[in-house]
């Protein structure tokens, strides 16, 4: 190993605070695998949890590999950060997917590894591989023929048994698939039958009981000014493109106490919070958690708004910690379309948003809106660029409108639905531009090419297995090669499905008996820290 790749791994724990470094003798060592940068990965509340509640066991060693800049001649050795050894050297890789997209990252991983890249060519002296997060909780299948096992769901409540079933991995790989198979919510796809068995998404019922927040404090990623806190999970509005609602149902909040606990804990190490869920702003008692966080001398940031409702006391705390940017998601341009998708925002309730913002001065607006939705028309097109021209004439600051193309998830009631034609939304992409750049409005959009792709992925079949295990390099080129060769194209996989048509993901349930209420509990909090 090269002398500059360990150096630059203890450049980054030297940065850090929180990091775990155990030996590894008489322990169970496991890779904590995020398929893209240090950067991005840092950002991950689920890296955090993952690393503190694995590094809580006497007789776990777990250490963090992330993405690595590779170069042609060169490429990149994955090495942990924390002791710099080959990730082939791990008896166990947990991969944690949030995106799909890092597939692709995860194959060029596993390659520079020295991994075999499909689970077929792996044997006993290679390392096992369980995957989770919410790309594979929805949809494991284009991963079924590389990773041996997946969680889907919640895996803090079943994290026990888990690492019971993984100290015993000496027995063999055939044996502890067994093992793993019997857990509930895990997929061991070598071993399942999708006709006859079902796979029950897990969630946790309390979440006071298991406190999610920064464990590892780094200036290296996006958020690495604040200490990150979840305070609620899931989701209960029930938009028809979402996959949040289905993944994380019920919407579960943690108490005011419990968050304020944690609150504490993180002042410690920053003097701005992070509050994490999928709308902050709907979050029940966001006015008593956001004075009380004031009350201790902290500044506060939000991952999301919801549009409505919008509490003004929320947006005073904002404005008192320095925000600098509002975002929002009217997601389509028209009151019709966004009826149709079942986001019940209308015109008014944005206009009125966005003049809370110029109320309260927050010098930037960012808008985000997706293209090529079910039902959409060409007047929904043009209704975007009036919307925001509406909002331009009273909003004094910058308006950033973000697009991306709408790509139809598994488990979502738009799962069955078609991936808009790519000429299609190249010229409406070109409209909504062109229009909003005439109106002074700053645009940003994704590529509608790896749009495509992630549309590929989020309702492909374990035929893609082959296809990730074939690819040279995280690249479009490489991708469109590797269908190729498989015979596939990705039309087969964006087309519209049928009523009648049979579902790659069909085994997986995610949805409970109870939804579209918080679930708030009153016990104590742990008490446990970063």
């Amino acid at each position: 190993m090269k002398w500059e790749t360990i150096a630059a791994q203890r450049r980054i724990l030297g940065g850090e605070q929180g990091s775990v470094i155990k030996d590894w003798g008489g322990r169970l060592p496991v890779a904590l695998v995020y398929p893209n940068s240090y950067y991005v990965g840092m950002s991950s509340l689920a890296v955090h949890t993952l690393y503190r509640l694995l590094n809580a066991q006497p007789d776990v060693a777990c250490e963090r590999v992330f993405c690595g800049y590779r170069t042609p001649q060169h490429g990149t050795l994955p090495v942990s950060l924390e002791s710099q050894r080959r990730l082939a050297e791990f008896p166990v890789l947990t991969a944690s997917f949030s995106f799909d997209l890092d597939y692709l990252n995860f194959m060029t991983l596993l390659r520079d590894a020295g991994i075999g890249a499909l689970s077929a060519e792996r044997d006993d002296f290679d390392p096992v591989i369980i995957a989770g997060g919410p790309a594979v909780s929805a949809n494991p299948e284009p991963l079924a023929g590389v990773c041996d096992a997946f969680c889907i769901g919640e895996v803090e409540e079943g994290l026990p048994q888990l690492l019971d079933a993984l100290r015993d991995s000496w027995a063999g790989r055939r044996r502890l698939l067994e093992s793993l198979s019997q857990i509930p919510g895990m997929y061991v796809p070598a071993l399942h039958s999708p006709q006859h068995s079902i796979v029950l998404r897990q969630w946790v019922r309390d979440l006071d009981a298991y406190p999610t927040h920064s464990s590892v404090l780094t200036r290296a990623s996006e958020f690495g000014d604040m200490y990150l806190i979840e305070i609620a999970r899931g989701c209960g509005r029930g938009c028809r493109f979402c996959l949040t609602g289905c993944i994380y149902s019920p919407p579960r909040e943690r108490s005011v106490e419990a968050i304020l606990e944690q609150v504490r804990v993180g002042k410690e190490y920053r003097s701005r919070i992070g509050l994490v869920s999928a709308a902050v702003s709907d979050y029940t008692e966001i006015a008593a958690l956001s004075s009380g966080i004031l009350r201790l001398g902290l500044s506060i940031s939000v991952s999301s708004l919801r549009i409505d409702p919008l509490p003004e006391v929320l947006l005073a705390a904002l404005a008192a910690s320095g925000a600098r940017t509002l975002t929002m998601a009217p997601e389509a341009g028209s009151d019709r379309l966004r009826e149709a998708i079942n986001k019940h925002v209308h015109h008014e309730d944005i206009i009125q948003a966005a003049r809370s913002a110029s109320k309260f001065r927050f010098p930037e607006l960012k808008l985000y809106f997706m293209l090529g939705l079910p039902g959409e028309d060409d007047a929904d097109v043009e209704a975007v660029v009036d919307l925001v021209r509406d909002i331009r004439k009273f909003y004094t600051g910058k308006v950033v409108a973000s697009i991306a193309a709408f790509v139809p998830k598994a488990q979502t009631p738009f799962q069955r639905q078609l991936f808009a034609p790519m000429p299609l939304l190249q010229r409406r992409l070109r409209h909504v531009r062109d229009g909003l750049r005439s109106i002074g409005v700053a645009v940003k959009w994704d590529s509608l090419a790896w749009a495509e792709v992630q549309a590929v992925l989020a309702r492909g079949d374990r035929r893609l297995s082959k296809v990730l295990a074939s690819l040279q390099s995280p690249s479009l080129s490489e991708w469109r090669q590797a269908l190729q060769q498989q015979d596939l194209t990705a039309q087969e996989f964006t087309t519209e499905r049928s009523k009648d048509a049979e579902l790659p993901w069909r085994f997986i349930r995610t949805h409970t008996p109870i939804s579209g209420h918080f679930h708030h509990h009153d016990t104590k909090p742990s008490g446990r820290g970063a």
